[in-house]
């Protein structure tokens, strides 16, 4: 049996999403985040040492595995459970195309979406309250030159890609796209997609899917898409 560890709002939605394109059986543990701090709960640390999600417990006749990473879980499941659906066939173009895409999602466009998020914060409680006007020009000086560039960079890189085919490892939905959905969700989020119509579509396209309105309703509440 497969449990997963579910923070809200956090990439282990994507990690529910699959499991219900897989159509495999699951138990969900859910935490809630800390209201002040938005940190997942110390409980977490009792499944993995560092206490994040997602985690998924997977208790078989060979054993029991404990898996980090949202990638990692995803090419765990896929490899594991998906008998060769949402992967294209290994040695095709369009697996090359999925496996840059799977980690493009972690390893290229995350990093400086955190970065948005950390410094739209800097000049706010608990930064001192005769620093923050300092604090914010610095942030806006960051976002300006650095962060906000290198996201308009990645999202005209993804749309278009979407260009060429109608998912991002080419014309069959993938796993790659379940990962790229966490990021997408928060850049419109906080930017939108004015200017991506792709991407638009995409999201919502995936937004349709019966499985994604499936694991939304067994995950809870997603603030990314409300």
């Amino acid at each position: 049996m497969l449990t997963i560890h579910h923070l809200e709002n956090s990439r282990s939605q994507r990690v529910l999403w699959l499991l219900e394109e897989l159509g495999l059986e699951y138990r969900i543990k859910r935490y809630q985040r800390d209201k002040k701090t938005m940190l997942a709960p110390p409980e977490l640390k009792k499944i993995h040492p560092l206490g994040k999600s997602p985690v998924i417990v997977d208790k078989t006749g060979s054993g029991r595995h404990t898996i980090a990473e949202t990638g990692a879980i995803v090419e765990y499941l896929v490899e594991r459970c998906a008998d060769g659906r949402l992967a294209p066939a290994a040695g095709s173009d369009e697996r090359l195309r999925y496996t840059y895409w799977l980690h493009y999602a972690e390893g290229s466009i995350m990093p400086v979406l955190l970065l948005k998020l950390i410094f739209s914060r800097l000049s706010k409680p608990p930064m001192p309250l005769p620093l923050r006007p300092v604090a914010a020009l610095i942030a806006a000086g960051v976002m300006r030159q650095f962060i906000d560039p290198r996201i308009s960079e990645s999202l005209s890189f993804m749309e278009a890609e979407l260009e060429k085919s109608d998912w991002f490892a080419g014309e069959q939905f993938s796993a790659a796209d379940v990962m790229l959905s966490f990021p997408l969700e928060g850049a419109a989020a906080r930017n939108g997609l004015n200017g991506y119509p792709k991407l638009a579509d995409f999201l919502a396209r995936i937004h349709a899917r019966p499985a994604y309105q499936k694991a939304l309703q067994r995950g809870g509440p997603y603030a990314l898409i409300s």
